[in-house]
């Protein structure tokens, strides 16, 4: 089978980093070797060299091979390039749905699967909007701002992996979600002013929803119970819990009683200091208003 070579410089592995696939993860590992033995057999079976249908897709021989191989991850527009030169009538476009459960690093899907399933989460960051909250765009504007810096794929890669978290909102039946967010957050115009405008017009229609409820705590206050750090707690309909901080457990998940009642502890203190949700939805008018 004969292709035209594409004209353009073909990509390698620096213009695609963060896809690498990470040893660690065993589903993960298993899902992209699969695909890449696919990919791999369909070519052959046409009868083209790596090299030939590297430059028919736009990809340099190396990275075909090790897509291939399974070590690294396929982005959709390389599996549809790939259904197109191979004639595969849409089977390889479609490992894509297989691909894309993948893609996000393994801790973070993790954390999405059990927001997934929590019946109740009670989160605050002391740092940022937190991240259930974030408009694309701040997203974006946050991890643009992380030192070493990210590489533009790597920030689209982690921007779309916290978007996608926020299907804990359209869950039926939707859990209770309480935040509590840091005026200062709230003023930082991360990405620009208009970024921010529409980061808190975003929270007021979340803060509309009934099973959301958002408080801010104002730099003015003179006790503050979160100067440890953040808390996440994530509560399950079996009656089982899982929660995370900083100074407890060196930030790992823990589901001991204890442990969890010192970070319940702690959350409810923060509710208790911080304004009241109408309070709060009220100063993000306000904050609006001054945007």
């Amino acid at each position: 089978m004969s292709v035209e070579a594409d004209a353009g410089r073909l990509k390698t592995e620096a213009d695609e980093p963060g896809w690498e696939v990470d040893p660690d993860d065993e589903w993960g590992v298993a899902v992209i070797a699969t695909v890449g033995r696919q990919l791999k057999l369909r070519r052959e079976a046409v009868g083209m060299r790596a090299a030939e249908f590297g430059r028919a897709v736009g990809y340099g021989e190396d990275l075909v091979y090790k897509i291939e191989g399974g070590k690294r991850i396929p982005r959709q527009e390389y599996l549809v390039k790939a259904d197109e030169v191979l004639g595969a009538g849409g089977l390889v476009a479609a490992t894509w749905e297989d691909v894309k459960k993948v893609r996000y690093p393994k801790k973070v899907r993790a954390l999405g699967e059990m927001e997934g399933k929590a019946v109740e989460l009670q989160l605050y960051d002391p740092l940022n909007v937190h991240g259930l909250l974030q408009t694309a765009e701040y997203a974006r504007g946050l991890l643009l701002m992380r030192r070493p810096a990210y590489a533009a794929d790597e920030v689209e890669r982690f921007t779309a992996a916290r978007v996608a978290r926020k299907t804990v909102f359209e869950r039926d039946p939707v859990p209770e979600v309480s935040f509590v967010l840091e005026e200062w957050t709230l003023r930082r115009p991360l990405g620009g002013g208009e970024v921010l405008r529409r980061q808190l017009e975003h929270l007021l229609e979340l803060g509309q929803l009934r099973n959301v409820e958002l408080q801010v705590m104002p730099m003015e206050r003179e006790e503050h119970a979160g100067v440890d750090g953040g808390i996440e707690v994530l509560k399950f309909a079996d009656g089982s819990a899982v929660g995370r901080s900083p100074v407890v457990a060196n930030g790992r998940p823990v589901s001991e009683p204890r442990q969890l009642r010192i970070l319940e502890l702690r959350y409810g203190i923060i509710r208790a200091q911080a304004l009241t949700p109408r309070e709060s939805t009220a100063f993000i008018e306000r904050l609006l208003g001054e945007t």
